[in-house]
């Protein structure tokens, strides 16, 4: 792929993340020659995508770099031809995030955008929505990579290869967080650590972290038990136990304060979604101040203000990939893709995030080998979750949603799972016509 210039399609163009992106390619225009980059979102967000479309032209306009914006509602024109497709939607927008958040609180549970039954209620919405957009990929770009930012990233890149013929890698913000994390409290660069990371995207562990090829792990897990800054804008920041730490012997991603906090989470989100509201009401207060600072034709640069947003990273996330595909580094990345063996105690289909090496060929997962009876349990579990996930939300499938939820760690009892699906269903069911067309 090497030498050719490149066309960009971005699904979910209007989103508030999207300069970081921009900000990204011109800052990689040397080693990707990027010519076309195509914004296309819903009628719904044709105001944001306006103010979107304008901000970016100032920005390529004023670093001097030869690149067309463009923006639509035209997917399919979007898509035609395009070398990369990045996907950053979200179907049904803020207020359907809000909803997933607090329709599990209701019932005691855990209610956040990408894991338990938030997560499960996103994955229902987005999972058709993407496979649609696979079509088009298939008819209009087949030799096209897409790269998938739409959460829930591994359950979304795990519907797309195994019911698309679409070239797909999931990524993730959080394993690039971790390592910038990690080389902070170590007072290093991040180019001087290397993380061993395998699990599952929004469950992973760096299982062993080297500094200048001497291991570190101890030493990180010590740091990160003593209050160390090991958290994402998005996610509480509880203390983590020091004595647990040390039991794992594995650094865990920030997410998994759902998982092994559970009680101490719960009690924070109710505590908020009460007085302050839930994360998703307090982003769309966010978001609209970012969109005014947007409109302002004298900004032509990606504002601080969009670190507050909580995606830190993403552009380099994302472009990283592009730029490992389009030069053929056969680099390290942590990456979602299919398993085929890197984890013998799971599906050879089954999508799990772990270290790779990508190249012009797309992502292999480097073999971890056998996973430690402390996570072993954990991972597997939600492995479960995540297959019967994908199934319900293809086939619109109520038995196989309801095994979902009740496989979920996060969902106590099988009461609670009924009830939070049929919440679940009713509430979204303009955005869920898979379940509708069953009866």
């Amino acid at each position: 792929m090497s030498g050719k210039s490149l066309k960009l399609a971005i699904i979910g163009g209007g989103s508030s993340y999207t300069p970081e992106l921009i900000e990204g390619v011109i800052k990689r225009a040397d080693r990707l020659p990027v010519r076309e980059i195509h914004l296309v979102d819903v009628e719904h967000g044709q105001e944001k995508l306006d103010i979107i479309l304008a901000l970016s032209q100032r920005m390529v306009e004023k670093a001097g770099v030869d690149i067309a914006i463009k923006a639509s509602l035209d997917r399919k024109a979007a898509i035609k031809d395009a070398d990369f497709v990045m996907t950053q939607f979200r179907v049904g927008g803020l207020q359907a995030r809000a909803n997933d958040e607090r329709i599990p609180l209701k019932y005691d549970v855990i209610g956040q955008e990408t894991t338990g039954p938030g997560g499960f209620a996103k994955a229902l919405r987005t999972i058709p929505v993407i496979l649609d957009i696979c079509k088009d990929i298939e008819a209009l770009a087949p030799n096209a990579w897409m790269l998938n930012f739409t959460n829930p990233a591994g359950l979304v890149t795990e519907a797309v290869n195994k019911h698309t013929n679409v070239k797909t890698i999931g990524l993730c913000n959080v394993p690039v967080s971790m390592k910038m994390m990690i080389s902070e409290m170590m007072d290093c660069q991040p180019d001087e650590l290397s993380l061993e990371c395998a699990g599952l995207n929004h469950l992973l562990w760096a299982h062993r972290a080297w500094l200048n090829g001497e291991d570190i792990t101890a030493q990180v897990l010590e740091k990160v038990g003593d209050g160390a800054n090991y958290s994402m804008k998005n996610i509480h920041e509880e203390p983590w136990d020091p004595a647990f730490l040390r039991a794992l012997q594995a650094i865990p991603c920030p997410y998994h304060r759902y998982f092994y906090q559970t009680d101490a989470m719960l009690a924070e989100e109710k505590e908020t979604a009460a007085h302050g509201g839930t994360r998703a009401e307090q982003v769309m207060v966010t978001e609209k101040s970012l969109f005014e600072l947007y409109k302002d034709v004298n900004l032509k640069d990606k504002p601080e203000e969009l670190e507050q947003r909580g995606g830190a990273y993403y552009s380099d996330a994302s472009l990283n990939l592009v730029d490992a595909i389009y030069n053929n580094q056969n680099s390290l990345h942590v990456v979602n893709v299919p398993n085929n063996g890197a984890i013998p105690s799971l599906p050879d289909d089954a999508v799990i995030e772990c270290t790779s090496v990508v190249g012009s060929w797309g992502a292999k997962p480097i073999s971890f080998g056998k996973l430690s009876p402390a996570v072993i349990g954990l991972i597997q579990q939600v492995k479960a979750y995540e297959i019967l996930t994908v199934e319900a939300a293809v086939y619109g499938d109520y038995d196989k949603s309801l095994m979902a939820l009740t496989n979920n760690p996060l969902v106590p009892d099988i009461t609670r799972a009924k009830a939070i699906l049929d919440d679940i269903l009713k509430t979204n069911y303009d955005y869920l016509p898979q379940f509708s067309a069953q009866g």
